[in-house]
């Protein structure tokens, strides 16, 4: 059985208002990430928060696809977790360009057991970059690109 996944943890600043702000827009923008990762849609909740924000979840069949946006600050906060044949990078790189985020983080941490049931090694790296997509495969050992 195959436990490996990638969890991909993104900051993206500078990014519209009225987009953050729209709890439809923001679930249209994580159904299509969702969609561009390759993975399964099961079923999505999308909050609204008073007097801004949204949180909501994307539950695929690979994992899920979570945020929580601070609009009068411009970022959003995103967690993109799939295992298997997920592409998490494909789902980040849909949502900086619906965004329209100036800037981003990525952190990732690969999961799971190894095929003796052992933990996988817990790389963790960061990327960060302005306005600009990252070119860049999703295996974790990979050089960095900023």
């Amino acid at each position: 059985m195959q436990t490996t996944g990638r969890h991909l943890l993104v900051e993206y600043m500078g990014c519209a208002f009225e987009v953050l702000n729209d709890p439809q827009a923001i679930e249209a923008a994580m159904r299509e990430a969702a969609i561009a990762a390759q993975t399964t849609i099961l079923h999505t909740y999308f909050h609204p928060f008073t007097p801004q924000g949204v949180s909501g979840v994307v539950v695929v069949e690979e994992s899920h696809l979570s945020i929580h946006t601070w609009p009068e600050l411009g970022y959003a906060s995103v967690d993109f977790y799939t295992c298997g044949k997920g592409h998490p990078r494909e789902a980040h790189r849909t949502l900086q360009r619906l965004f329209q985020a100036t800037s981003f983080e990525i952190m990732q941490v690969r999961r799971g057991l190894n095929p003796l049931g052992e933990p996988n090694k817990r790389c963790m790296r960061v990327e960060r970059a302005q306005a600009r997509l990252i070119q860049q495969d999703d295996t974790v050992g990979s050089a960095l690109h900023t």
